[in-house]
């Protein structure tokens, strides 16, 4: 799946933006996912008074993609308040990973190219074999 329409994902994600929970920080941030069958599936952040727990819109995005019947991630858009691209955290970078592998894409925001995921995350803690992978 090498077209991606990135106007359209990153208005997804700009969309469950608004969505996001943060009374604290007040930092919205919302991702869309492109999966390999032609989903797209979205998350945004939710905070918590105990800030260690706050969910990233990567980890909603992550969940709604195996909640809504599981595959790869093929690119993914991640905003914040204004709809400007916002690089994921370290934790989530690794999310990304493990549900898109090396090649997912990550926007890098319009005029410039997106990034594979070697590119964001080098050196990812990867497994010889995916669970899924098993028989």
């Amino acid at each position: 799946m090498s077209d991606v329409d990135w106007p359209a994902l990153r208005a997804a994600a700009r969309d469950v933006m608004t969505r996001a929970y943060a009374p604290y920080s007040r930092f919205r941030v919302g991702a869309a996912g492109l999966v390999d069958d032609g989903r797209v599936v979205v998350g945004c952040n939710v905070e918590n008074g105990a800030y260690g727990v706050t969910l990233c819109a990567e980890c909603g995005l992550v969940s709604s993609l195996h909640s809504s019947g599981g595959g790869r991630l093929v690119a993914v858009a991640v905003v914040d308040g204004d709809g400007a691209p916002c690089a994921p955290c370290g934790r989530c970078r690794q999310l990304l990973w493990e549900a898109g592998g090396p090649t997912c894409l990550l926007d890098a925001g319009e005029g410039s190219a997106p990034l594979p995921m070697t590119e964001v995350l080098p050196g990812a803690f990867d497994l010889p074999v995916r669970p899924e992978e098993e028989s």
